[in-house]
């Protein structure tokens, strides 16, 4: 067996591509057929071996530094091509997430493949399914609602700090103004109180 860093390379890169083909099939076929639990499970299945291709991957990483220097760039061009394939099949597998996940809110519990709203002409119907969906939609737009209000009172209370900030460097500011006032009316003073000392030792001595 070649336990060169070459072969073991393409060994990796053969078990890659056939893993990457496994999962771009079941993201682009298989588990958009399914529903529910079953489709729950088939993503977590997905996601194990989408772990299991990033091993892979950093597995032909490790064998890189050991090559001749003269291959080693077409190697590495390569190891970024399976990487790339990599990156494409992990944001295939968030979009049937993000498509699963808006597919159980708008459904609700039990009601199947059926509209959010059994009546489509009544939206307010006494339904319990509906009504499921109805509230948690309602719960999001209220969640909505508050963190909006959340975000007005940080910006008020951010102007409030700012306004009150400003004021005290203007009172800092001020007294800092009449501290020097004050500090040169004694220079002022005790200057007189040299001139008038000196006139008056002259007067005693006179």
């Amino acid at each position: 067996m070649d336990n060169s860093p070459t072969a073991l390379f393409e060994n990796y890169d053969e078990d890659f591509k056939q893993l990457l083909t496994s999962l771009k099939g079941k993201l682009e076929g298989d588990v958009k057929q399914l529903k529910g639990e079953q489709r729950k499970a088939a993503l977590k299945k997905v996601s194990e071996e989408l772990d299991e291709a990033e091993e892979i991957v950093a597995q032909m990483e490790v064998e890189l530094p050991s090559m001749p220097v003269s291959i080693r760039q077409t190697y590495q061009a390569r190891l970024a091509t399976s990487r790339q394939g990599l990156e494409k099949v992990k944001k295939s597998l968030r979009e049937v997430r993000l498509e699963s996940q808006r597919s159980e809110l708008l459904s609700g519990p039990g009601s199947g493949s059926r509209s959010p709203f059994p009546n489509s002409d009544d939206p307010y119907t006494d339904d319990p399914s509906a009504f499921s969906t109805r509230t948690r939609l309602l719960q999001g737009t209220e969640t909505l609602a508050d963190g909006s209000r959340r975000l007005d009172n940080a910006h008020r209370i951010a102007l409030e700090t700012e306004d009150v900030g400003g004021e005290i460097l203007r009172n800092l500011r001020g007294q800092r103004e009449q501290i020097e006032h004050t500090r040169d009316t004694l220079v002022q003073a005790d200057s007189s109180i040299d001139r008038a000392a000196g006139t008056l030792k002259k007067m005693i001595f006179k």
